[in-house]
């Protein structure tokens, strides 16, 4: 039987509800079980050791959760919709939990209990001792001051470094596979030669340890689903729980033999990294359609599976990801993402190692389950070459109609371009991809870890108060002249940059010492396991471990500052009809007084996302500025610098730091977002927006997000669909990296802001994820609904 409307069977439907219905809580578990394995073992073994022997303490008493109806199993919490806490890295406050349970959006309910054993078990013990209070410890006050003023954030002081993506490694190997790999290179360590053989082995010694622990934690489900099998009246499910029996005592133990074990070794693989640690963004499974293939068509063709019985899993499989909310955030880390997605992001179609056509049967699927299921997590792209069908783009495109923005659209040959310019192999870059947002990696090789948004606008106001915050008056920059005596763009486009390097110089030093903390005191011994060449090397993924390093910086705001230099080179320099000091003090009013100067400013200026050289070629000046400040650092632990174009929800945040700027924008208000341009500045069409994005040589970035917003009635019928097609297609064939977008009409999204009740169900993109409409802040809804509504191509 079907769900009307949706396609769902009975018991996916009623998977999906409870996911869906269920309030988030929080759980309480990991944290004491995390604190009563540190009081036994801390100061008795080695970091890592004690990192491998919490994961174990954690996979041998965490509880096991067996959902009524489902064919995969695990949870992160006790159950759906619980998020433990993670106090080796963020030691919480009460006062924190009652704002996370007390506060309107993105909340967490906390009981009385788990608040007491906060109070009195987790803080006395993991006070000062926390990741956040070392970083932050450690961190100078000019890097505090920054960090406060809205010049940059920091990813790992709330969670962990993540952006693991599985590659098929895990689908040919068992985790005894694996242990057997690690006893090997133990064996072989060269203690009279080898100075760092007592720290390979204890690293190698901790992964051997997770090894065992995983398989522990697989166990304890097969134990669980046969006492319910035991008690079960109905005999279909008892069936059921004696086949889930069955298969978690062989994954992932073993290397999964049909296409239903391989599902369940995946989602151990996820729950063991997600436990170990509060990874950004979460582990993913990568290229799923390409590696689930050869099980899906090996059983079609044996006939012990069916497309439906494989729909019906996969869509399981899909709830599974839904139940676990990204854990909670506080302070400016919820402000840079506020959202309970935890950005595992699929990938579909593309191209396979062989560096063919990557679409098959299951990418079809894949794309029939996103639509029909219509929940947050997953999220999901498709990777589209020019070697993939047209078909394919079509189908995708007829997902995207239904306004959910899923799925995101990648360029695969840019992506791959990309990866090859950062020096990865050919071999590695065709099994790699993209995920959280945009950014793009080589699964199951490389840790490519985000460390903080960049607030390009900031340091703009920063350059034309001469180093000064005019919001604090604080001195943060450095002088770099009286912009007053500024006689060109080019001269303050100098001063600009000499900015951009002091702060870029301040983060990165921030960065290094934290870079360093989680090496020594964070191991992921569990994690490393399945990302080459950690166990080759003996060396730990938060270490430098995996076989490439890559550090990303994220700018943002490329549309909004390449406005605001548009309008002082176009009213200041060439037309002359404000001088600098004019402009600065009008800016310091915030427009009071001035709206025709501010309309003037808004509506008479050439603006970027038009196809107009004139503001395009500034937003060059500003990516080459930013591009060369960071690209190609090096890290303390073997990583390389890069930048990326995208926000999350940062825009609003970063927006609201800032006073008013010259592009007509007043005081708070949010930023552009990604590499799209200003909202409402493109007057041209989505045609002329992909011309100007493409401008940027996105191929030397590590990914940059593009949104565009169209109203239903524009991608109606199959010529809506090839419209659509023939966008993505032509962007892509001048390097553009990513697009996404909403179908939606603003009067829906304004009436849903009025009647939010009649919209729980609404989904709209944000930037690199969708999010429920009603879960976002009026500000980022508000922003939303001033994209620009593009009518027609």
């Amino acid at each position: 039987m079907t769900v009307q409307g949706m396609n769902l069977s009975n018991r996916v439907a009623k998977l999906r509800e409870q996911s869906v219905n269920t309030i988030p809580r929080l759980s309480i578990e990991r944290a004491r079980l995390v604190t009563e394995a540190y009081k036994k073992y801390a100061g008795k073994v080695s970091i890592p050791v004690l990192r491998a022997l919490t994961f174990k303490y954690l996979m041998e008493n965490k509880t096991i959760c067996i959902n009524e109806g489902e064919l995969i199993v695990g949870e992160r919490g006790t159950g759906p919709q619980e998020a433990p806490t993670y106090p080796e890295l963020c030691c919480h406050t009460v006062g924190d939990f009652e704002v996370i349970d007390k506060r309107e959006k993105i909340f967490f309910r906390v009981d009385e209990e788990t608040k007491r054993i906060q109070r009195e078990e987790i803080i006395p013990f993991w006070q000062g001792k926390a990741i956040r209070d070392l970083i932050f410890d450690q961190m100078t006050p000019a890097w505090k001051d920054c960090y406060e003023a809205g010049i940059y954030t920091e990813f790992m002081e709330q969670r962990a470094p993540g952006h693991t993506v599985a590659d098929g490694k895990i689908y040919r190997k068992g985790f005894l596979d694996f242990k057997k790999d690690i006893e090997k290179k133990l064996q072989e360590l060269d203690y009279q030669h080898d100075c760092q053989a007592y720290e390979k082995q204890e690293e190698l010694r901790a992964m051997a340890i997770c090894c065992d622990a995983i398989i522990t934690y697989a166990q304890r489900h097969a134990e669980a689903a046969s006492a319910l099998a035991s008690k079960e009246p109905d005999p279909v499910r008892k069936k059921e729980l004696e086949e889930i029996a069955a298969v978690c005592r062989h994954v992932p133990a073993y290397a999964p033999r049909t296409f239903r074990e391989a599902l369940q070794t995946y989602w151990f693989v996820h729950l063991g990294v997600i436990t170990e640690l509060n990874t950004w963004d979460s582990f993913c499974p990568g290229k799923l359609d390409i590696h689930l293939y050869p099980f899906y068509e090996r059983e079609i063709q044996a006939g012990t599976l069916t497309r439906d019985a494989a729909k019906e899993l996969l869509e399981c499989f899909w709830v599974k990801f839904n139940n676990q909310p990204a854990p909670p955030k506080v302070g400016i880390t919820l402000q840079e993402s506020a959202t309970y997605t935890d950005f595992c992001n699929i990938n579909i179609g593309g191209i396979k190692p062989d560096g063919t056509n990557g679409v098959n049967e299951l990418s079809y699927l894949l794309l029939d389950i996103v639509k029909e299921m219509r929940i947050l997590q997953p999220s999901t792209n498709v990777q589209i070459s020019r070697k993939n069908p047209d078909q394919f783009v079509i189908r995708a495109a007829e997902v995207i109609r239904e306004g959910m923005g899923f799925p995101s659209v990648f360029n695969t040959d840019a992506v791959l371009e990309e990866l090859l310019r950062q020096g990865k192999s050919l071999e590695d870059a065709r099994c790699g991809g993209t995920s959280g947002c945009v950014e793009v990696g080589c699964f199951g090789k490389e840790a490519y870890i985000l460390t903080g948004y960049f607030n390009l606008v900031k340091i703009l106001e920063i350059t034309l108060h001469n180093g000064i915050d005019p919001r604090t008056g604080k001195k943060l920059g450095i002088e770099t002249g009286d912009p007053t005596q500024f006689a060109s763009l080019d001269e303050l486009l100098a001063a600009f940059k000499k900015q951009v390097e002091h702060f870029v110089d301040i983060k990165i030093r921030g960065n290094n010492i934290i870079e360093m903390l989680y090496a020594k005191y964070m191991p992921a011994p569990f994690m490393s396991i399945v990302v080459d060449d950690c166990i080759e090397k003996g060396k730990d993924y938060n270490a430098g471990g995996a076989r490439y390093n890559s550090r990303y910086i994220q700018g943002v705001g490329i549309g909004s500052i390449t406005d605001c230099l548009s309008a002082i080179e176009y009213h200041v320099y060439d037309k002359k009809k404000f001088s600098m000091g004019e402009l600065l003090e009008i800016l310091k009013a915030d427009f009071e007084g001035r709206e025709k100067v501010r309309q003037l400013f808004l509506n008479k200026t050439p603006k970027y996302g038009n196809d107009d050289d004139y503001a395009d070629s500034i937003m060059l000046k500003v990516f080459e500025i930013f591009h060369e400040v960071v690209n190609g650092r090096k890290t303390p632990t073997g990583g390389t610098y890069r930048i990326e174009m995208l926000p999350t929800t940062c825009h609003v945040y970063f927006g609201s730091v800032i006073g008013a700027t010259p592009d007509g924008r007043k005081a708070g208000r949010p930023l552009s977002e990604g590499i799209s341009p200003v909202q409402g500045a493109d007057r041209n069409g989505p045609t002329a927006v992909i011309k100007s994005a493409a401008k940027m040589d996105q191929l030397r970035t590590g990914g940059a997000l593009l949104n565009q917003k169209f109203t239903p009635q524009v991608v109606q019928g199959e010529g809506g669909l090839v419209k659509l097609k023939d966008l993505i297609r032509a962007y892509f064939k001048m390097d553009g990296h990513h697009i996404q977008f909403n179908i939606v009409d603003a009067d829906t999204l304004r009436d849903a802001q009025k009647n939010p009740e009649k919209y729980n169900n609404l989904i709209v993109r944000v930037a690199g994820y969708s999010d429920y409409f009603n879960n976002l802040t009026k500000a980022l809804q508000d922003e939303i609904i001033e994209r620009t509504e593009h009518k027609n191509f």
